[in-house]
C-alpha cells in the first residue's frame, strides 16, 4: 500500500509541468469528487476547504482538523478507486502539522496545501516558522513512506501587507525546504495577482507556481496562464460557487412560480 502510494505521489509530482499545467477543479463532497473523478480528462482530485467549510455551515477559518479529515475520508473512498492522486487543503496544517500530514496520508492523500497563515491568531508566520513548518510537513510524509508527498505552499503575504518581493522570497524559501509549488494567494480583499506578477512569479520560481483560476471574464484564462508558464491551475471554492449559483437559481425559478 506504501509503496503504491508513493508511486502515485510521484506521478502526483510529474504531472506539474510549466507550460504544461496540470489543471485541477476542487471538490468539496462525495457527490462533486464523484463526478470531477469520473471524467476522462480528469488527472488528479484536489479539495477546497472553504467549500467544505461551507459545506459545514461553518466560515473557512473555522473548519475544524476533524471536519476536513471527514469529508475528505467521504472523498478520498470515491477518489482512490479511480486510480487518481489525491490532493488535499489542510489550511495551516493545524496544531501538529506532522499528525495532520500522518492523518492525511491514512488516508490516501499524496499531496496537499499548507498555508502561512496560523489558523487560530490570523496572523502570518514567521518566514522561519512556515519553513520550519513545511520541513515537518516532508519529514511526517517520509516517516510514513510517502517521500513523493508534494505540498502546495501557500504564502498569504500579499493579503498582510506584503509585496510581490516577499512572496518571491517565501516562494523560494518554501520550494528549498521540499515544497512541490507554491500558491501566492491575493488576499480575501480583492488584492489580486496581476498578469505581471505572475509573469515575474514564474520567472523567479523556475516555473513552479499554482495560480488560481477564477471562473469569469475578466481574469486570466487558461491559455494565458499556460503561456507564461504556470504549472498548476486550480479554482479553490469556484466550482463550489458556481454550483450554488446555480441552486439558487433554480430554487428562485421554482419557489417563484
Amino acid at each position: 500500500m506504501t509503496s503504491t502510494q508513493n508511486d502515485i505521489a510521484a506521478h502526483f509530482r510529474s504531472l506539474h509541468k510549466p507550460g504544461e499545467p496540470l489543471i485541477l477543479g476542487n471538490v468539496y463532497d462525495a457527490s462533486t469528487a464523484s463526478i470531477v473523478a469520473s471524467l476522462p480528462v480528469t488527472k488528479a482530485v484536489a479539495t477546497a476547504s472553504f467549500a467544505i467549510a461551507a459545506v459545514e455551515g461553518v466560515h473557512d477559518d473555522d473548519l475544524t482538523q476533524d471536519q476536513n479529515l471527514a469529508a475528505i475520508k467521504k472523498i478520498a473512498a470515491v477518489v482512490l478507486p479511480k486510480n487518481l492522486p489525491l490532493t488535499v487543503d489542510l489550511q495551516d496544517g493545524y496544531k501538529d502539522v506532522q499528525e495532520t500530514i500522518r492523518q492525511a496520508i491514512a488516508l490516501g492523500a499524496v499531496g496537499c496545501n499548507l498555508e502561512d497563515v496560523d489558523n487560530h491568531s490570523h496572523k502570518l508566520r514567521t518566514l522561519e516558522d512556515a519553513v520550519h513548518r513545511i520541513k515537518l510537513a516532508m519529514e511526517a510524509a517520509r516517516e510514513a513512506g510517502v517521500p513523493d508527498f508534494a505540498v502546495n505552499a501557500r504564502t498569504d503575504v500579499l493579503g498582510h501587507g506584503g509585496s510581490i518581493e516577499d512572496a518571491i522570497e517565501r516562494g523560494k524559501a518554501f520550494l528549498a525546504a521540499g515544497a512541490n509549488t507554491v500558491f501566492v494567494w491575493g488576499g480575501p480583499s480583492g488584492r489580486g495577482v496581476s498578469r505581471d506578477e505572475v509573469t515575474r512569479l514564474v520567472a523567479a520560481l523556475d516555473g513552479r507556481l499554482n495560480v488560481i483560476l477564477r471562473i469569469g471574464e475578466g481574469f486570466l484564462s487558461v491559455a494565458e496562464l499556460r503561456e507564461i508558464g504556470v504549472a498548476r491551475i486550480s479554482v479553490g471554492p469556484g466550482l463550489y460557487r458556481a454550483a450554488m449559483n446555480a441552486f439558487k437559481n433554480a430554487a428562485e425559478t421554482l419557489l417563484g412560480a
